[in-house]
């Protein structure tokens, strides 16, 4: 295009184009039985336009490291991103045919078990936060050319994370970023809120910033207009608003209601649709070029070696504070390493990271929910992104989570401020759910550190790791236990007081580690020997050690935690030794707490030493 009016060859071309994807999503859900073929036809054309003429990729390789970038949001138009992919020659049309069925990766929904994903999409209104991370890593990171295009629904558009996105977007003037929406008018049970009020749309993505543009989606020429207008437009990023009809090209379901997520039945029906939209197909000799773009040669990235932990015994430091200097020194070391914040790096301590790497650091203000898309956009392109917040607020963000989880994503999320021992900002600053909210997720590793030194070394093993990592970091200084040479891995705990003669063995992690060790000393006075582990690695856990020391210990096992008692430390310990028969005893917050000095809090709420003291002697009784 390059500015210039697309040639009527070229439209007759993918008008055609745009009438094979809707052949095909009719029949692939048809023979599915299942699925959205009105969605998909009502961004038919746009889809068309990306993949066959504006976007510059390489059709056999899709994360090639300079093509452009394509995110549907709107994922359960998934039969239209197969159908393009098949039409640009990546997999044979037939494989449609599987759609939705346990033998083919070509799922209801996207997933990145397929190379042209970069993350699940289905739970609307995340894919805009995702292409934020991957135009981030374009623009700051690589300082590469590609350009990022995210298809997007109307009905999504009511989504708190997508002005989110927007918001940040505008920030960080992200003009090799392109939203479209597709408003289509029909939501799945009722018309969308604003229905076809473009005027209405343009004034919000305008007030947040955006350059916007109205547009028939189903013109082509109007189409390609707008993307090449896009792509010129510096200092913003841009938002075509697209009038679409749901069901274009099929007459007797365009624009009806009854219509969303409803497959026409194979036969008689489906047939009479591919019928009309075979005969929509004009005369055409013009063959398709997909421009693929230059290919600079991926950098060497050469990974050094962490420095020696920065503290020695006896120091007193909060872990969170530890992260800090971990994450810095990590940075200097690990150039894929990127980190992100949600406007509290002075109290997470990212600002270490952010004043030495600047390019490799992204403020997303309060906007939670963007900035774990965002996170998973940069690790969607090789980076290794870590996302800190308190851990309160990260519930906040807990579907893009679960998404990230979907979609196996490499990114290292990071909850300061838990549980009680946080002190007078109360319940609600209170990460007391967190433990619980990451382990239900699959794959997810759980880490909790409980001195300067742990912290360090397991953020390090967090960098390596490839998976989604949880890490939790508290806010009180506790003093450094661990050598500076300490080894901590994944999957491991350490058992930190033990004798021939222990009667019971106390579980814990963080703040009550520290509350364990002086109900160790406290009750051996009395003649009462408990074995003490520090149990840093929640998921994967230890089981061996757990196993061995409850065994050695009578098969007693009290677990403390600063969580409530419901899918925490507790939880883990139980699940991982109930069936060998131990007996396993737990403390934790049971009701919701109360501001208070750290102190008195963690005895109040019965994870301090007079509690477990108390409990063991009980137990043991």
């Amino acid at each position: 295009m390059a500015g210039s009016a697309a040639s009527p060859e070229l439209l007759t071309a993918l008008h055609n184009k745009a009438t094979q994807l809707r052949i095909d999503s009719v029949r692939a859900t048809s023979e599915a039985g299942s699925g959205h073929p009105s969605s998909c036809a009502s961004a038919a054309d746009i889809v068309a336009a990306l993949f066959f003429s504006v976007m510059r990729y390489d059709p056999h390789n899709p994360k090639a490291r300079n093509s452009d970038r394509f995110i549907l949001s709107k994922g359960h138009a998934a039969p239209l991103l197969y159908a393009a992919w098949a039409e640009a020659g990546l997999f044979p049309s037939s494989d449609l045919l599987k759609l939705r069925t346990l033998a083919s990766d070509l799922e209801g929904h996207p997933t990145p078990r397929l190379p042209f994903v970069d993350m699940a999409t289905g739970s609307l209104g995340q894919g805009l936060s995702v292409g934020i991370g991957i135009a981030l890593n374009a623009k700051f990171v690589d300082t590469l050319d590609y350009r990022t295009y995210v298809l997007m629904g109307d009905g999504e558009s009511v989504e708190g994370s997508v002005w989110e996105a927007a918001e940040v977007g505008r920030h960080y003037a992200l003009d090799n970023l392109c939203a479209i929406v597709d408003i289509n008018r029909l939501g799945q049970s009722d018309p969308t809120m604003l229905q076809h009020d473009l005027e209405a749309y343009r004034s919000r993505w305008t007030g947040f910033g955006w350059h916007a543009i109205i547009l028939d989606g189903h013109d082509l020429a109007a189409v390609l207009s707008a993307f090449d207008e896009a792509a010129r437009t510096k200092g913003r990023p841009t938002v075509l608003l697209a009038k679409t009809y749901k069901g274009k090209g099929i007459s007797f379901i365009e624009n009806k209601v009854e219509w969303h997520g409803k497959p026409l039945k194979k036969g008689e029906e489906s047939q009479k649709a591919i019928d009309e939209l075979t005969q929509q197909l004009r005369p055409n000799s013009t063959a398709i070029q997909i421009s693929t773009p230059s290919a600079p040669a991926s950098p060497s990235v050469a990974i050094g070696t962490m420095p020696a932990a920065p503290y020695k015994i006896g120091d007193s430091v909060a872990t969170r504070e530890a992260f800090g200097a971990a994450l810095e020194a990590l940075g200097a070391v690990h150039p894929l390493t990127v980190a992100l914040d949600a406007d509290v790096k002075n109290s997470t301590y990212t600002d270490k990271f952010g004043k030495k790497f600047s390019n490799r650091f992204f403020e997303n203000f309060i906007a939670e929910q963007n900035m774990v898309g965002a996170a998973a956009g940069l690790a969607a392109c090789g980076k290794i992104p870590f996302a800190a917040t308190f851990a309160c607020f990260l519930s906040r963000a807990y579907d893009f989570i679960r998404m990230a989880a979907v979609s196996g994503s490499n990114i290292k999320l990071v909850g300061t401020h838990v549980g009680v021992s946080i002190g007078e900002d109360g319940p609600s600053q209170m990460g007391l759910e967190d433990i619980a909210m990451m382990a239900a997720q699959p794959n997810v590793t759980v880490l909790y550190p409980s001195d300067g030194n742990s912290t360090y070394r397991l953020i390090e093993a967090a960098a390596k790791h490839n998976g989604m990592v949880y890490v939790r970091a508290g806010r009180p200084k506790n003093p450094v236990i661990y050598g500076a040479d300490e080894h901590f891995h994944i999957g491991g705990s350490k058992v930190l007081r033990q004798s021939a003669a222990d009667v019971l063995t106390i579980v814990a992690a963080g703040v009550t580690l520290f509350e364990a060790l002086k109900a160790h000393d406290q009750l051996k006075t009395v003649g009462i020997a408990v074995r003490v582990i520090d149990l840093y690695s929640i998921a994967p856990i230890d089981r061996t050690t757990l196993l061995e020391s409850g065994q050695a210990t009578r098969r007693r096992i009290l677990t403390v935690e600063d969580h409530y008692a419901h899918g925490g430390l507790g939880d883990a310990v139980l699940n991982a030794v109930s069936t060998e028969g131990m007996s396993v005893h737990k403390l934790a917050v049971r009701e919701i707490p109360h501001s208070g000095k750290p102190d008195e809090l963690i005895d109040h709420y019965g994870i301090g030493v007079r509690s477990i003291v108390e409990a063991v002697k009980a137990i043991v009784k």
